[in-house]
């Protein structure tokens, strides 16, 4: 091994166990969450796309855990953001973590796919930009990454809260 490839093998590493202490602490927050709110949930970590990806399930259907996932993921949003702070206060760094709450994450991010994909369809046959209805920063990065998927080309434009992705031919 060389010194570039060992230094990068300590690198991923490093992040790793960088990202496993994120997932911890904010399973630790969210665990004292729950006692607070008297709500049933289990706490999953993962790493996925060099970011701690945490979830909470529930083994009762999840009715409950509804209420933290709130009308358009509004509460879920907040939540992710709180959970980041914690992370920031316990490390000193900024966090990308990303939670998800009773499943509503993966399914939208399986819905914005299929959005992103029909998006990209559109611009192929008829050889125009389409603009679509304004997004949160996650739903325009899995449709972003729908576009890119179908070998198109995307941004987006606007202001928050109003920003929107536009898919534009090759």
């Amino acid at each position: 091994m060389t010194e570039g490839t060992t230094s990068a093998a300590a690198e991923g590493v490093d992040t790793l166990s960088r990202l496993e202490q994120e997932g911890e602490i904010a399973a630790d927050y969210l665990e004292g969450l729950l006692d607070i709110a008297d709500l049933d949930g289990d706490i999953d970590m993962d790493v996925e796309a060099d970011r701690a990806a945490v979830s909470i399930i529930s083994d009762s259907g999840g009715r409950d855990l509804n209420k933290l996932v709130g009308r358009d993921g509004e509460v879920l949003e907040a939540l992710q953001e709180l959970t980041r702070l914690a992370v920031h206060r316990e490390t000193g760094d900024r966090s990308r973590l990303m939670l998800d709450i009773a499943g509503y994450r993966a399914k939208k991010r399986a819905e914005l796919s299929e959005l992103g994909a029909k998006a990209a369809a559109e611009v192929k046959s008829t050889g125009e930009p389409v603009k679509m209805q304004p997004m949160t920063p996650f739903e325009r990065k899995v449709v972003h990454d729908a576009v890119k998927a179908a070998g198109l080309r995307s941004e987006s434009e606007g202001e928050e809260p109003q920003r929107f992705v536009v898919v534009l031919p090759a």
